[in-house]
């Protein structure tokens, strides 16, 4: 009885055994591809960020690397999300520039849009652009650069110009224009960069605060 018990046990032993290998082996494939591609991705992020960062402020325009010198900040109300965010700053001979921000614009049509904007020292906007986003192909994503013009409409404004009021989408009451089938996405993109103009002028002195330099 106990040997076929035993026989009628085996089989599904022996499966169990071999399904437990192959998972094992899958998170061993896994986890050693994620240390493998870690770095590469990394370095990619890196590099499109530093694109984009030049391609806001030409690399002319300052005397060091803009990503060697950052900030943490957090105000979940203005920026857009609970976690601290990144601020860069760029220096010219010494003295701060502008600072580019990575605000989050929590309410996209698809979920959060991330954003780099550039910041004169003086409050006016170098430009903003798009780091990520879950809007609609063919309508939403044309908050991206490489989709239509409508975000280098933002280059050159500042908290007064427009008045706050008017910082809005055209259907809205504001200043700006609303992209076609999909006026979400862009209401949530000008929102988000007139809160982060908000937070600038009410930390401004910390953001431009002058770099110490090494003796």
């Amino acid at each position: 009885m106990k040997t076929a018990l035993a026989e009628t046990l085996r089989p599904g032993l022996r499966t169990a055994l071999l399904l437990g290998s192959f998972a094992l082996l899958g998170s061993a494939l896994v986890s050693f591809t994620h240390r493998i591609t870690e770095p590469v991705i990394r370095h990619n992020e890196r590099q499109m960020l530093l694109t984009l960062l030049e391609g806001l402020l030409p690399r002319d325009r300052h005397d060091d690397a803009i990503i060697g010198d950052t900030l943490r900040i957090h105000d979940p109300t203005l920026l857009g999300t609970s976690e601290s965010i990144t601020v860069y700053r760029a220096y010219h001979d010494g003295e701060p520039l502008a600072v580019f921000a990575t605000p989050v614009a929590p309410d996209g049509y698809g979920g959060s849009i991330r954003l780099l904007v550039a910041t004169h020292a003086d409050g006016t906007l170098a430009g903003v652009r798009v780091l990520g986003h879950r809007e609609t192909p063919g309508l939403g994503d044309a908050i991206e650069a490489t989709r239509s013009d409508w975000i280098h409409g933002f280059r050159n404004r500042a908290l007064g110009d427009p008045p706050l009021a008017d910082w809005a989408v055209r259907r809205d009451g504001g200043a700006f224009d609303q992209l076609t089938g999909a006026t979400i996405s862009a209401r949530a993109v000008v929102r988000a960069v007139r809160d982060w103009l908000r937070y600038f002028a009410a930390h401004r002195r910390q953001l431009l605060a002058r770099r110490e330099t090494t003796p």
